[in-house]
C-alpha cells in the first residue's frame, strides 16, 4: 500500500481493508466473533471491532455478523441504526460532530451546524466529495458548560462560533504531507 493510501486507510480506522478481499474481511470477522463467542451481549463489541478495522459497517458485513452470531438481521441493523457511533457509509478522513443537546442548542449549536453545512456543501450524514470531512450531529458530549461544542475526530472544540468554522476546518484540511509542502 502506498503511503497516501495508508494514511487514508489509517484515518478511517482501516489499516489494511483497502487491499482486503471480501473473503479476507470475513475471515478476520470470524476471528473477532470467535474471540467473543462466550460473551453475553457480543453484538456491540463485534460491531465496534468490525467498524474499527473497516471504517464503517456495510450491509454485507452486517448480514455476515447476523448469520455468524445467529441474531436476526433486523436486530443487528436496529442496533447499528440506534447508536450514532455506528456508520453504514464510508466516512471522511475527519468526522465532525456538532452537539445539539439542550445546552449546545440554546447556545448556538444549530447556527454552528448551519455554518458547517454551508462551508462544506453537505448535509448531516454526508461526506464531502474529496473525502476530507463527514458531518454528523450528537445529542450530548458531556461538556454542557462549554457549549456549544464540536468534536472533530476525538478532539473537542469548546465555545465555538459559527464565524470561526472556516478556521476550524482549516486545522484539519489536507494531509500532513500537503501541509509541509505548502
Amino acid at each position: 500500500m502506498n503511503p497516501k493510501d495508508q494514511k487514508q486507510a489509517s484515518s478511517t480506522g482501516c489499516m489494511i481493508c483497502a487491499e482486503m478481499t471480501e473473503a479476507e474481511i470475513f475471515s478476520r470477522l470470524d476471528d473477532v466473533i470467535e474471540g467473543f463467542k462466550n460473551t453475553e451481549g457480543a453484538l456491540i463489541p463485534v460491531l465496534q471491532t468490525a467498524q474499527n478495522f473497516l471504517g464503517y459497517l456495510p450491509k454485507n458485513v452486517l448480514q455476515y455478523i447476523s448469520k455468524k452470531l445467529n441474531i436476526p438481521y433486523s436486530q443487528v441493523s436496529g442496533v447499528v441504526s440506534f447508536y450514532s457511533f455506528f456508520s453504514t457509509t464510508k466516512r471522511g478522513k475527519n468526522v465532525i460532530r456538532v452537539c445539539l443537546g439542550t445546552a449546545c442548542y440554546v447556545r448556538g449549536g444549530k447556527e454552528v451546524l448551519t455554518s458547517l453545512q454551508k462551508l462544506l456543501h453537505i448535509n448531516v450524514g454526508e461526506t464531502t466529495e474529496d473525502g476530507e470531512f463527514s458531518l454528523e450531529i450528537g445529542r450530548c458530549f458531556g461538556a454542557c458548560g462549554l457549549a456549544p461544542v464540536v468534536m472533530v475526530n476525538d478532539n473537542v472544540h469548546q465555545r465555538v462560533k459559527p464565524s470561526k468554522m472556516k478556521e476550524l476546518l482549516n486545522l484539519y484540511r489536507g494531509t500532513e504531507d500537503e501541509k509541509e509542502a505548502a
